[in-house]
């Protein structure tokens, strides 16, 4: 049974940074490329980023780009978002989710495999 769990959420200051995590298990995040989503209230789930199965390609959506990082630990089977710099609108429920098309990783409808989330609230 494929499940990805996220964590590492939370409530921080305007400028402040949260590191959160994936963790899999069911299969191997190598084989798959994850993507990083969010969910703000009231809004579309829009993608954040996309880390290729390699590790060679990573892209961002254009409201992070700069601020955030996607990286994998193998050992772990664990895909990490940095985010730094965080602003109010960067609130809002962070999923991960596994694609086997890269085309498609910044689209919410080319994703299959889906995290419960993690709730990240920027406020001062």
């Amino acid at each position: 049974q494929v499940q990805l769990v996220e964590s590492g959420g939370g409530a921080v200051q305007p400028g402040g940074s949260l590191r959160l995590s994936c963790a899999a298990s069911g299969i191997l995040l190598e084989e798959y490329h994850t993507g990083w989503f969010r969910q703000a209230p009231g809004k579309e789930r829009e993608g954040v980023s996309c880390l290729s199965a390699t590790g060679s390609l990573i892209k961002y959506g254009d409201s992070v780009k700069g601020r955030f990082t996607t990286s994998r630990d193998g050992a772990k089977n664990t895909v990490y978002l940095e985010m730094n710099n965080l602003q109010p609108n960067d609130t809002g429920v962070y999923y991960c989710a596994t694609t086997n098309m890269y085309s498609v990783c910044l689209r919410s409808s080319g994703m299959k495999n889906w995290g419960k989330g993690t709730l990240v609230t920027v406020s001062s």
